[in-house]
């Protein structure tokens, strides 16, 4: 059930109707001190408040809940029209919110983010659930006669191994959480209006820059469907049929849309000819771009980039495995002559919003190597990296050709 705490009716009324017509349960508080006698009594998987109220005001509620064990992981969510400045925001963050919202409020938006913390809860009711049940498992299974005690370490070690694994999805999902609770797809769709605008009005008998607005609208829907693959991925879901791959098609895809780049900084990339696979085509797209795109970032020196992708076939899932013209497996090369890095930061690289790098010298989320190192083991796939400091990086992907 999520609470909407709100001191004007109107407001209140607006948002549960939203949220209803979604099949959500709400209930309501028109003021601070109603909000926490009710959340004393009852358990809510989220709560939407308003900041600026009578009495105690959102950012006293949520300190409050903040220091109460039982109500301490509420995830909460401001919402607020008067209060948009930046030191406001702070004030929620820092107080324990998990989100904050300035109104005008997008309804779509809002109903995303709030979905995404209602799977979070109900993940971490479930882990909670696992838990409890392991506890209880042991304790049966020592209580049991000696003659079964190899059962109960089977047991045990099974249910082990489900509550690492439902852990370890939780913790993904929140990790994605992050990425889902911001508005991706809108600037996507307003760069595809405006650049198509651009194209009517102004590019009519400039046929070199209709072809650069042409493959910007590309670029921008392929963004699209991989903002749409990223959400689904986020969200554990498994319904993504592979199918049939030619890797080099891919491959050509992402040095499209890097071409412009490429020109800029007289980058040389060469490419020999790559397997065909069974995979998702648009999640090993976004493996490519991040390589090739972290290869392009981080060159250094006076020396154009040169990136060389060199594809093999291999006997085993193994990173140091012979080469087998009949091999069920490749090894995929991705090197560049960029800055390097220190093989010590190796596991670090491929955690999410970690990055080796000043972000101000070198621009990005952080996210990409996470993302990358997920779809790869999506795929039943390896990744490393080899590398030292001013002395480029070589990428190692070992990929299944068969996808199981």
């Amino acid at each position: 059930m999520v609470l909407i705490v709100d001191d004007i009716k109107a407001n209140i009324i607006a948002l549960k109707k939203t949220l209803e017509l979604h099949n959500i349960d709400v209930d309501t508080a028109e003021s601070g001190e109603e909000a926490l006698k009710k959340i004393l009594k009852t358990n809510y998987c989220l709560i939407i408040m308003d900041v600026q109220m009578p009495g105690l005001d959102g950012f006293e509620v949520v300190k409050i809940l903040s220091g109460n064990k039982r109500t301490k992981d509420i995830p909460v969510i401001f919402l607020s029209a008067l209060n948009i400045e930046k030191k406001y925001i702070f004030k929620g963050y820092e107080s324990g919110a998990v989100e904050y919202i300035t109104k005008p409020v997008d309804t779509d938006l809002l109903m995303l983010k709030v979905k995404t913390f209602i799977k979070i809860y109900e993940q971490q009711n479930e882990l909670k659930g696992i838990k409890d049940l392991l506890s209880k498992e042991i304790k049966i299974r020592k209580e049991a006669q000696d003659n079964l005690e190899i059962k109960i370490a089977e047991r045990t070690k099974e249910l082990v191994l489900k509550n690492e694994e439902l852990e370890m999805k939780n913790h993904e999902l929140q990790q994605f959480a992050w990425v889902v609770s911001h508005d991706l797809n809108e600037p996507i769709r307003k760069i595809q209006i405006f650049i198509k605008i651009i194209k009517e009005l102004y590019l009519k008998e400039d046929e070199k820059g209709i072809d650069y607005v042409d493959r910007t609208i590309k670029s921008a829907e392929r963004m699209q469907t991989l903002i749409t693959d990223l959400l689904a991925y986020s969200r554990l879901s498994a319904q993504v049929k592979p199918e049939v791959t030619d890797l080099n098609v891919v491959l050509q895809e992402v040095l499209s849309d890097f071409d412009y780049l490429i020109e800029r900084k007289n980058a040389i990339v060469k490419a020999t000819e790559l397997p065909t696979i069974d995979s998702i085509p648009s999640q090993l797209r976004q493996v490519f771009q991040n390589l090739i795109g972290n290869a392009l970032k981080f060159s250094g020196g006076d020396e154009p980039p040169l990136i060389e992708i060199t594809a093999e076939l291999i006997a085993d899932k193994s990173f140091d495995s012979p080469t087998a013209p009949e091999g069920k497996y490749c090894r995929i090369v991705v090197k560049d002559n960029g800055i390097g890095f220190d093989e010590i930061y190796l596991d670090r690289i491929f955690i999410i919003f970690q990055s080796l790098n000043d972000r101000q010298t070198y621009e990005g989320t952080g996210i990409g190597l996470a993302i990358a190192k997920k779809i790869i083991e999506k795929h039943n796939g390896l990744i490393t990296a080899k590398s030292e400091v001013g002395k480029g990086a070589s990428f190692i992907i070992v990929l299944p050709l068969k996808y199981e």
